[in-house]
C-alpha cells in the first residue's frame, strides 16, 4: 500500500483563526472559553462556550455565497483555504486525482434551528431555499470542492465526535488503495445555537459552572462536571509520500495507523472496551506500516472532561499500553478549545502534529484535584518540552464510534 502523509493543515477555533495562532495559545494554556455571545441565554442553564471571534466569512468566501452556507461550512472554507496554501502546490496538479474528505457531527444546525422557527412562526413558504444546501453535512465538502477545483473521490464522514478522524481515515484508505493521489481532510461544527447548548444540557453532558467558565473544562480533574461545546474547523493535506517527495513537499508526518471500532452498548454512555479496540487496532497496524515495534510518546486523548470518558478513557489507554507506569504522557486539550465536536479529531489532528513538529507536550489545564480512576501522566498546566516521534490521536462519539490516528515524524 501506499504510504501517506500530511503536507499542509489549516485551523481555526476559540484561541484563533489561524494554525500557529491558535496553537500557541493551546500549548501555553490560554483557554477560549467564555460567555454566550451568539444567542441570548437567558432561559439556559448552560451560558458558555468557545466561541470563535472576529470571523468574517466573505474573507474567505464570495460574499454571494455567504448567505448559502451554514456557519460550520464557513468555518471549514477558512481551514481548507489555511491548509491548501501551506501545502504549496504549484500548477501542475491534477485535481481529477485530487478528493476531499469532510467531517461534521451535526452540520448545519444554526440554519436548522432557523429555518425550523420560521416554518413554525411564519409559513414554509418562508423557508429560505438555501436552506437545504446549507444544512447538509456533505455540503462542507460540496462547497470546498468547487472552491478548490477537487474532482477526486468526495467523501463525507457523519459520526459524531469522532467525525474529524474519521474522515482522515477514509481519506488516508482512499490514497493507500490508488483510489487518489490527494485528499483534503476538512472538520468543521458551529453549534453554538440555542437548540444545540439546550439539548446538550438537557441530556445533562455540559458543565453548569457559569461563573468560572475558564475553568469549567477540566479533564481528568475529580471535579469535572461535563464538556463546554466548542466550534472551529481543522483541514489537512493528505498525499502520496511518493508525489508529494517528488516536488519537495514540506511534511509534517505520516499517517502510519488508524482504527476504528464501536462499542454495540449505548448510544450516549461510552465503555472502556470500544475505545482500547481502536487504538489496538491503530498500533497493530502502525506495526505492519513500519515492520517495527512502535513506541507512542504522546497521546493527544478524547478526554471531554466529563466522568465516564475520562475515566473510561484512561482504563483504555492502561489497558493498551501495558499498565499506568508504560502509558506515555497524555493530555487533552479541550480544556483550552471546548469540544468541537465533529470538528475535534480534525482539530486534534493538528495539534498533534504541531506538537510533534515543534518538540511541545500542550498542558491539560485545570487539572487541580487529582482523581483515583485517573491516574495518568497528563501533563498538567503547563506544556512540555518533550522529543516526539510517534504521536495518537483518540476521539470516541454518541452511538459507540470510536477514531484513532498515529503520526510518525519523516525524517
Amino acid at each position: 500500500m501506499r504510504r501517506v502523509v500530511v503536507t499542509g493543515i489549516g485551523m481555526i477555533n476559540a484561541l484563533g483563526n489561524d494554525k500557529e495562532t491558535s496553537f500557541e495559545n493551546i500549548v501555553n494554556g490560554k483557554t477560549g472559553i467564555g460567555e454566550i455571545t451568539h444567542f441570548d441565554t437567558k432561559d439556559h442553564s448552560v451560558k458558555i462556550a468557545g466561541e470563535v471571534k472576529d470571523f468574517d466569512p466573505k474573507e474567505v468566501m464570495n460574499p454571494r455565497d455567504v448567505k448559502k452556507a451554514d456557519r460550520f461550512i464557513q468555518l471549514g472554507f477558512k481551514s481548507a483555504k489555511e491548509a491548501m496554501l501551506d501545502a504549496d502546490f504549484g500548477e501542475d496538479i491534477d485535481y481529477t486525482k485530487f478528493g476531499i474528505s469532510s467531517a461534521s457531527g451535526i452540520g448545519g444546525l444554526i440554519n436548522i434551528e432557523k429555518n425550523s422557527v420560521i416554518a413554525e412562526i411564519k409559513a414554509p413558504r418562508k423557508i429560505s431555499p438555501f436552506f437545504i444546501p446549507s444544512a447538509l453535512v456533505n455540503m462542507l465538502g460540496g462547497f470546498i470542492s468547487i472552491e478548490h477545483g477537487l474532482r477526486g473521490p468526495n467523501l463525507s464522514s457523519v459520526t459524531a465526535c469522532a467525525a474529524g478522524t474519521h474522515a482522515i481515515s477514509e481519506a488516508t484508505k482512499t490514497i493507500m488503495l490508488g483510489g487518489a493521489e490527494r485528499m483534503l481532510v476538512v472538520a468543521a461544527e458551529a453549534a453554538i445555537c440555542s437548540v444545540g447548548i439546550g439539548g446538550f444540557a438537557s441530556m445533562k453532558a455540559l458543565s453548569t459552572r457559569n461563573d468560572e467558565p475558564e475553568k469549567a473544562s477540566r479533564p481528568f480533574d475529580s471535579d469535572r462536571d461535563g464538556f463546554i461545546m466548542g466550534e472551529g474547523s481543522a483541514s489537512l493535506v493528505l498525499e502520496d509520500y511518493e508525489v508529494a517527495k517528488s516536488r519537495g513537499a514540506k511534511i509534517y508526518g505520516e499517517i502510519i495507523g488508524f482504527g476504528e471500532s464501536g462499542d454495540a452498548n449505548h448510544i450516549t454512555s461510552p465503555v472502556t472496551d470500544g475505545p482500547y479496540r481502536a487504538m489496538k487496532s491503530a498500533f497493530e497496524m502502525a506495526e505492519r506500516v513500519t515492520g517495527d515495534k512502535v513506541k507512542v510518546d504522546y497521546v493527544n486523548a478524547h478526554g471531554t472532561s466529563t466522568p465516564a470518558n475520562d475515566k473510561n478513557e484512561t482504563e483504555a489507554m492502561k489497558l493498551l499500553f501495558g499498565g499506568k507506569e508504560n502509558t506515555p504522557p497524555v493530555s487533552s486539550t479541550k480544556g483550552q478549545t471546548g469540544h468541537c465536536l465533529g470538528a475535534a479529531g480534525g482539530i486534534e489532528a493538528v495539534v498533534s502534529l504541531l506538537a510533534m513538529r515543534d518538540g511541545v507536550i500542550p498542558p491539560t489545564i485545570n487539572y487541580e484535584n487529582p482523581d483515583k480512576d485517573c491516574d495518568l501522566d497528563y501533563v498538567p498546566n503547563k506544556k512540555r518540552e518533550a522529543e516526539l516521534e510517534i504521536v495518537m490521536s483518540n476521539s470516541f462519539g454518541f452511538g459507540g464510534t470510536n477514531g484513532v490516528v498515529i503520526f510518525k515524524k519523516v525524517k
